[in-house]
């Protein structure tokens, strides 16, 4: 209808600046063009001007505000009209949010900038920051897992000292869920266990369970930590039947006699015949994962491989408006022929604009903890081992180029320095050979974590951007120099090197989550200190190749503007600018101070998050 926006700010606009300016057919033309045009439909758009305006700004006139903005690193204030910022700057510059003469130039008329004033309110309500609190962009994880994450709390298995730790911990949750101890049949799901942690550091086996009564023939399907490997139980064992011999990009752990285990890897671990989850499991596991990522800052995720009914589920909750931050899933299907068509392409989506899919994602190869990541050599500590390619460079090659000329940007899992070879073979070839435009498609790879010195230079020069996992260095490197050796680990979490070598500096930086924590500062506090938390490492409380540390300027970009870049979102969110969304959150200590201990970072808090104007945890 003309004239109208749905949410009603237009007319109001109109009428308040004719009111202003004497009768509206004599005034209003003068501001239509630019006021209605820029501000209204840039600033004021989804906004209820009962609700919207507010400005955050600095303890004593200190600049605590981190924006990301090149332009204008560090602020005193932040002025907020509904959804967007209006206006970062000083204290005094808050006075006049859009700026003395803001359309001026434009227009050359003070009185309309005095009109807007007047029509904002010249004294928004003002949120002052404690001393030591600091304001930054809401927090991005580019490479999480938000139903696995739910999935996950239901049984955590993470930190288990040894297998009898694991089974402790599965009877404690049988009796603690009389529905499952009085019922055999019901299926007994966890994730987080790691053999790396246990003496001899063996996998398990399905006689493990059986050792106990109370397990004994129950179906039991644990993940490890990584959701690379699968241990299961005798019963499931038996429901499975007859198995394949082998198992093309996945392994069926077996013994002496040729008996399976009770331990699938990577493509075998479809062979398990876990109950699919209900719409009720998805939103539980949903809202578990929301909550906990508001409490930590998180205001945007990019969902590392959503199936189409994980799809379809928060499809429905972006519709209903209640998904409370920004998603970007990366549509995912577990078949070697193209299946583009069974992913929706979602921009913007929703009653509040929340959902995003414009991405894929495919799978190379394993991971480093149960050696099944692909290498170009044998692993230096299990020589008969060289990794898992769970799909061939051919179908791989087939499958990227079909999605590119589909318009998908395409996301690769790649652990190994040869499956990180064979992707970049792959990019090269559609960027290089076929014309493919490196900055329209922003083709990435996931995890990037080891590669050879002359890929490290080659991600760079093609324009591919890396998305990795700081904590998985933390993770890791207690053993990942012994499955490299001393010569191939110089590739690996490079994320200096992988930096530096970007044409454009994009280094977008996640979690994993459920693989680790969900809070992105432990991220962050691994990228800058590369250590443990205790301040360890292998190399001592310096770091772990210290040369590869981020600085904090690098690790906030990494979590905010980059990962924004990652997800074609940088125009609108990653920064705190004029015209951005509003997404932001405030500190109770400053991780960005240079002369702070490393260990402060992991005893920071988040006092508020905001996505679009609206806190959505915490009080401001």
């Amino acid at each position: 209808m003309a004239g109208k926006e749905k949410d009603g700010t237009r007319p109001v606009v109109e009428a308040k600046i004719a009111r202003k300016n004497g009768s509206r057919s004599s005034k209003l033309p003068l501001l239509s063009s630019v006021f209605l045009a820029t501000f209204a439909t840039l600033y004021l758009s989804n906004f209820s001007l009962r609700n919207g305006n507010h400005a955050v700004c600095s303890a004593s006139g200190a600049a605590s505000i981190y924006t990301v903005d090149e332009s204008n690193p560090m602020v005193e204030c932040m002025t907020i009209a509904g959804s967007r910022i209006v206006h970062t700057g000083t204290r005094d510059s808050m006075q006049n949010p859009l700026g003395d003469n803001a359309f001026t130039r434009t227009v050359g008329s003070n009185s309309i900038a005095r009109t807007v004033l007047e029509f904002l309110g010249v004294y928004p309500k003002i949120h002052h920051l404690a001393p030591g609190s600091i304001v930054v962009p809401g927090l991005a994880d580019s490479h999480g897992h938000i139903l696995e994450y739910g999935y996950k709390m239901n049984l955590p298995l993470d930190g288990a000292a040894s297998i009898d730790d694991v089974i402790n911990r599965v009877k404690a949750y049988i009796n603690a869920h009389p529905d499952i101890l009085n019922d055999p049949t019901r299926w007994i799901e966890g994730v987080g266990w790691d053999q790396n942690r246990w003496e001899g550091k063996q996998f398990p086996t399905a006689a493990d369970f059986d050792r106990d009564p109370l397990l004994r023939g129950r179906p039991i399907a644990l993940a490890r930590v990584d959701i690379h490997a699968y241990w299961v139980s005798t019963r499931v064992l038996e429901l499975m039947g007859e198995l394949p011999d082998t198992v093309e990009g996945g392994s069926i752990v077996r013994d002496a006699a040729g008996n399976p285990t009770g331990l699938f890897v990577d493509n075998a671990m479809q062979l398990i015949p876990k109950p699919a989850w209900s719409e009720a499991q998805m939103r539980e596991y949903f809202d578990l994962a929301m909550r906990d990522a508001v409490k930590h800052g998180l205001t945007s995720i990019h969902d590392a491989g959503s199936s189409p009914e994980g799809i379809h589920f928060i499809k429905k909750l972006a519709e209903e408006g209640s998904i409370p931050i920004r998603l970007y899933l990366m549509g995912m299907v577990n078949s070697d022929e193209y299946w583009g068509h069974q992913i929706p392409r979602l921009e913007n989506y929703g009653k509040h604009g929340m959902l995003n899919v414009r991405s894929i994602k495919l799978v190379t190869d394993g991971a480093l903890g149960s050696w099944g990541a692909a290498l170009l050599e044998p692993y230096t500590d299990k020589p008969s081992e060289q990794g898992i390619m769970r799909s061939s460079a051919d179908v791989l090659g087939k499958l990227v180029t079909q999605f590119w000329n589909d318009g998908w940007q395409v996301n690769i899992h790649c652990i190994g320095d040869r499956a990180n070879h064979v992707v970049l073979d792959i990019y090269e070839s559609i960027i290089e050979r076929q014309g493919g435009n490196v900055t329209e498609w922003r083709p990435r790879i996931e995890h990037a974590q080891i590669m050879t010195l002359d890929d490290l230079k080659r991600i760079g020069r093609l324009g591919v951007i890396a998305s990795v996992q700081p904590s998985h260095a933390t993770s890791d490197m207690g053993y990942a120099e012994d499955r490299l050796g001393p010569e191939r680990i110089r590739g690996a979490y490079a994320y200096q090197s992988l930096l530096q070598a970007s044409p454009l500096k994009v280094l977008a930086l996640g979690s994993d989550f459920p693989v680790e924590g969900i809070d992105p500062l432990l991220g962050f506090y691994a990228a800058v200190s590369r250590t443990d938390a205790n301040g360890e490492s292998p190399h001592g409380p310096g770091g772990w190749f210290p040369e590869q540390k981020l600085t904090r300027a690098q690790a906030l970009k990494g979590m905010t503007l980059d990962a924004a870049y990652a997800s074609f979102a940088e125009t609108t969110r990653g920064s705190l600018a004029p015209g951005k969304f509003a997404d932001y959150i405030i500190l109770d200590k400053n991780i960005m101070d240079p002369d702070a201990p490393f260990q402060d970072i992991l005893r920071t808090a988040v006092k508020a998050t905001v996505v679009g104007g609206r806190l959505v945890y915490g009080q401001l």
